[in-house]
């Protein structure tokens, strides 16, 4: 099929590239003409594993292109994704302004019939609002005729281009059987459970989705405050607790929170969007306190430990906000860092992947080459991100180098008994009394 993606994000890019390789013809869509011109350099403007690769090889076989025209995509495409950012209002609602933009535009330019779908995470009746958006910017008198949909997206930054082509379900969200059609065809070389849903289910979906992982995230974060009190092992907990088949092991990783683009605004989002349906989500509240506590938790542990931290010299590893990415959009190590830097602590840092991002963000912090140039004379070493890459340092050759070998591990990913048998005084979260 002729598929045209507007928005060319970490969402937009994978979708688009995933499906040109299951065999449609795809356009990626962006107002930001610079990103189009380095996309169709074959120069990808995020860091996702395996995508540029694919990418130029689908644009030799002329089957990825890259447009900065709405209209020219619109009207050379029978389906048009929508993926364009949703960030969090002041308030916690969904700003669907670049929505609302890209559906006018669409509608403006609509020559034959047209399958609309978002693509996006938005709230519980926001197809209603395209459809009424559509039918307001239509050229008057016009016979085209159109459907909206609603196809939200379960891709984990880091191993996206695996969980769209081996998805665990695939949701579609329609009010018609044309639209069903048209999705289900698009989607026939996927090998799986596809939900056929109405519009605002689908929607729903997405939300109650991500809100229930979060819950799951500050769950066993909250545990893990606890296991430090009574002298628990988290990760033994997890163990134990993820074995029962109705809970799962997955999502039940202690740490300093999640972060990234969609738990947070998510959660936020689903929160108001309970408060106005006049359902006051005191669950999902407290799941987002717990989070925000768990950074801030973290900090107050190194503050015990290192004493006074004015002019304390602190290595971090690790600022994205999961491994396999270069996002730094609302990565635990922002407010970490910040709040240290505020007691007078130096911080030397080190990311495989998002170096360029994080000093954008990150103001007065030594970046360094790798890990080892980190830790020369530091007092603390910190670890942010569970970058595979730092289970593999020479921790014989970390100690020598530390003025002070203490490690915290925010992230659980080191072997505490290991590091301890070298001489590390070790911090995890919900390791036990220290």
């Amino acid at each position: 099929m002729n598929i045209a993606i507007v928005g060319s994000g970490y969402v937009g890019l994978v979708t688009g590239v995933c499906l040109a390789s299951i065999g449609h013809r795809v356009i990626c869509v962006d107002n930001d003409r610079e990103k189009i011109k380095k996309l169709k350099e074959g120069h990808l403007t995020i860091y996702e594993p395996g995508l540029e690769e694919e990418m130029k090889r689908l644009m030799k076989q002329k089957r990825l292109s890259f447009n900065a025209s709405v209209k020219e995509a619109t009207q050379q495409s029978e389906v048009i994704f929508i993926a364009v950012g949703t960030p969090s209002k002041k308030n916690g609602d969904a700003d669907l302004t670049y929505v609302e933009n890209v559906v006018r535009e669409i509608a403006l330019h609509m020559d034959s019939y047209k399958l609309i779908v978002e693509k996006s995470t938005v709230p519980a009746e926001t197809g209603k609002r395209i459809q009424r958006t559509i039918q307001l910017n239509l050229p008057r008198n016009s016979k085209v005729e159109f459907d909206v949909a609603s196809n939200p997206e379960f891709l984990r930054e880091g191993s996206a281009i695996s969980d769209f082509m081996n998805p665990d379900r695939i949701v579609i969200g329609v009010e018609s059987q044309r639209a069903e059609r048209i999705l289900r065809e698009i989607y026939k070389p996927l090998k799986t459970k596809i939900v056929v849903t109405n519009i605002n289910s689908a929607e729903m979906i997405k939300h109650a989705s991500n809100s229930f992982l979060a819950m799951k995230i500050s769950f066993i974060n909250a545990i893990a405050q606890i296991c430090d009190r009574v002298g628990a092992d988290v990760l033994e907990v997890s163990e134990g607790m993820g074995l029962d088949k109705r809970i799962g092991r997955n999502f039940l990783d202690a740490g300093i929170g999640y972060g990234g683009s969609c738990f947070p605004k998510d959660v936020d989002a689903f929160i108001r969007l309970s408060e106005k349906s006049g359902y006051h989500f005191s669950l999902l509240n407290e799941v987002r306190n717990v989070n925000e506590k768990q950074k801030m938790s973290f900090v107050k542990l190194v503050e015990d430990k290192l004493w006074n931290l004015k002019d304390k010299v602190i290595g971090v590893w690790g600022l994205a906000f999961k491994p396999n990415t270069d996002d730094m959009r609302n990565a635990g190590s922002l407010d970490i860092i910040a709040a240290l830097q505020q007691e007078g602590a130096k911080i030397r840092a080190y990311d495989p992947q998002a170096m360029g991002n994080a000093q954008k963000f990150l103001k007065n912090v030594n970046f360094c080459k790798d890990p080892y140039q980190v830790i020369k004379g530091c007092d603390c070493l910190l670890i942010l991100t569970e970058w595979e890459e730092f289970s593999q340092v020479d921790f014989k050759k970390v100690i020598k180098d530390m003025r002070q070998a203490i490690i915290f591990d925010g992230r659980n990913m080191m072997a505490l008994k290991d590091l301890k048998k070298m001489g590390f005084e070790y911090y995890g979260m919900g390791r036990g009394k220290a």
